[in-house]
């Protein structure tokens, strides 16, 4: 499998790059797109459509894959290439394990209200728009974006920076959900809840509706993933 990408996707994000393209700025670029949704676990990563997509040089392209290793979303294999990591059963509870952590603490710690809920606010009508176009895809996303949107109330760029690669983690665990739409739609409304409750200032409330809903999609993953082993 080649990256699904299309390179004109990527052309686009070229002038993300500014003057002084940089691996990390590649990394960024690519992580995002994980997040998206544009790369699926197992998918390889051609460096020649890549690099020349961004018009960068094949060092500072391996140097992003590097970086993007390390976070675990891409698998180098001896001889064959860059590939985008397939997840385990351990991986999706470790990583709701993590969203507990950074997601529930994010509301239980926050200050005195009113909040900014802007970008919380857009995630849930960004949703609400993709479920009126049936892009389920598209809703995966506005979710991931509502998660983040919760963390950045922490004020934190060393919570926010991890948070976006555990989310773009998060998005390689739902390529496994063979009907998106009836996994994410639930969960347009369970943001609503948690948003209104935020919008009360009840971080009691907001957080554990925030827990329930955590719960209720490692089951729901982790049930998948082992379905998908057990085949």
């Amino acid at each position: 499998m080649t990256a699904e990408i299309d390179p004109a996707v990527l052309a686009g994000d070229r002038a993300l790059l500014g003057r002084s393209s940089t691996a990390d700025r590649v990394a960024d670029i690519l992580r995002t797109r994980i997040a998206e949704g544009y790369l699926s676990p197992g998918s390889k990563l051609s460096e020649d459509a890549i690099g020349n997509a961004l018009g960068i040089s094949r060092n500072t392209l391996r140097e992003a894959f590097r970086l993007l290793t390390h976070e675990r979303l891409l698998v180098h294999e001896l001889n064959r290439g860059v590939f985008v990591r397939m997840l385990t059963v351990q991986d999706v509870t470790d990583i709701y394990q993590v969203r507990r952590l950074i997601e529930c603490a994010a509301v239980r710690n926050l200050g005195v209200p009113p909040y900014d809920l802007s970008q919380a606010e857009a995630a849930v009508a960004e949703g609400q728009k993709a479920e009126e176009e049936g892009e389920w895809r598209q809703l995966g996303t506005a979710n991931i974006h509502f998660h983040h949107a919760v963390v950045a109330l922490a004020h934190s760029k060393r919570l926010d920076e991890l948070m976006r690669g555990v989310l773009a983690e998060l998005r390689l665990v739902f390529h496994a959900m063979d009907n998106p739409r009836s996994f994410h739609e639930p969960y347009l409304e369970r943001n609503r809840e948690i948003l209104s409750a935020l919008k009360a200032a009840d971080r009691v409330k907001a957080e554990l509706l925030l827990a329930a809903y955590l719960d209720d999609a490692e089951t729901q993953l982790v049930q998948r993933y082992s379905e998908l082993i057990g085949s």
